[in-house]
């Protein structure tokens, strides 16, 4: 049984001019520069949340951004659309959102003919870059229905599989303070975002410009840099970098560790009550080959597998009763997973 990121062995591989490939890195890499600059004027201080937002863009994946309320989440996730030259639509989740609101239903209706048929409405997830906003706030059941949608690109509704857009992303956000009245996410949908990307206060510099761009007559508006079909152009380059044998071994290393049965951390496995799965290894390499690409470097390093261990890794573990006891914490964990390859 192949994985959905499994190459078929009678499938040709795709042949890479080296030259033509150096050069795509150099262009690609200077437009996504544009790109975070402009993101730039209208978000301040989060330059670290911006670039792993774009990473995972860029990785083909969907990313989970957590953090207090009135951190510019949902004002970088209309930006990025701006920017990117996304379609993209909003969602509030509330306990009483149904899968219908989302993905669509069929009506009833009457032709000119005077017969009846069913018209299918195309729901919000139709789109290419969704904002499900605060999606632990609705039910399981509505939950769910973004499970297919983020792993298939597809939803399937009475019987008919109906493809999404391309390209199509999920970003998600999450408030980790109000827990009432909230469903946490299940460990399967979890492992479906490719970063948890933890978002924190600005410094004071950035609070300071924020403070006097925003509260006057005039705001900065964001302005398109690329288009969606560049976007998937630097998507496919993304998947072209060549991964260095040192780099494999090191994210091997990492997450092999970080399973709590075999893992040659002591911690792991005293304090990890599950563990991670080969997802977190795809994660890795790709949010890593998309860091590079942003950089403009041919490769990816292992700084960069260090760089983006965290918000790969945090929504792939769990400590344990006797490690929330002891006061162990996920953040320490993976720390002392990273220090087996930095």
């Amino acid at each position: 049984m192949t994985s959905a990121h499994s190459v078929d062995p009678a499938t040709p591989p795709i042949q890479v001019d080296p030259a033509k490939l150096a050069a795509d890195i150099e262009a690609v890499g200077d437009r996504l520069k544009a790109v975070q600059s402009e993101i730039g004027r209208v978000i301040f201080g989060q330059e670290q949340i911006v670039d792993q937002t774009l990473a995972v863009l860029l990785a083909g994946g969907h990313g989970l951004l957590v953090g207090m309320p009135g951190l510019a989440k949902t004002k970088l996730v209309d930006t990025l659309g701006t920017v990117l030259g996304l379609d993209n639509k909003r969602v509030q989740f509330t306990p009483d959102l149904m899968p219908a609101d989302i993905l669509g239903s069929e009506v009833l209706e009457e032709g000119e003919d005077g017969r009846r048929h069913f018209r299918f409405i195309n729901g919000p997830i139709f789109t290419q870059l969704l904002m499900a906003d605060e999606i632990n706030r609705a039910s399981p059941r509505t939950q769910s229905a973004l499970l297919q949608a983020m792993q298939e690109r597809k939803v399937s509704i009475a019987g008919q599989d109906r493809v999404l857009p391309g390209p199509f992303h999920v970003l998600a956000t999450q408030n980790p303070i109000e827990q009432e009245g909230t469903y946490p996410l299940p460990e399967a949908q979890l492992d479906r975002f490719l970063l948890q990307i933890d978002v924190g206060y600005p410094d004071l510099a950035a609070e300071r410009k924020m403070l006097i761009a925003t509260t006057g007559a005039d705001e900065d508006k964001a302005r398109a840099v690329l288009t969606a079909a560049e976007l998937q152009h630097a998507q496919r380059l993304t998947r072209l970098l060549p991964v260095g044998e040192k780099v494999v071994d090191a994210v091997l290393r990492l997450v092999r560790a970080g399973r709590p049965d075999d893992s040659e951390v002591p911690e792991i496995r005293r304090h990890v009550a599950w563990g991670l799965g080969p997802r977190a290894a795809q994660a890795l390499i790709l949010s890593a080959r998309a860091r590079a690409l942003m950089d403009g470097r041919f490769s990816p390093s292992i700084d960069d597998v260090v760089a983006l261990a965290h918000p790969t890794l945090r929504h792939r573990m769990a400590v344990n009763f006797a490690g929330r006891a002891e006061g162990v914490t996920l953040s320490s964990l993976i720390d002392r997973l990273i220090a087996l390859v930095a």
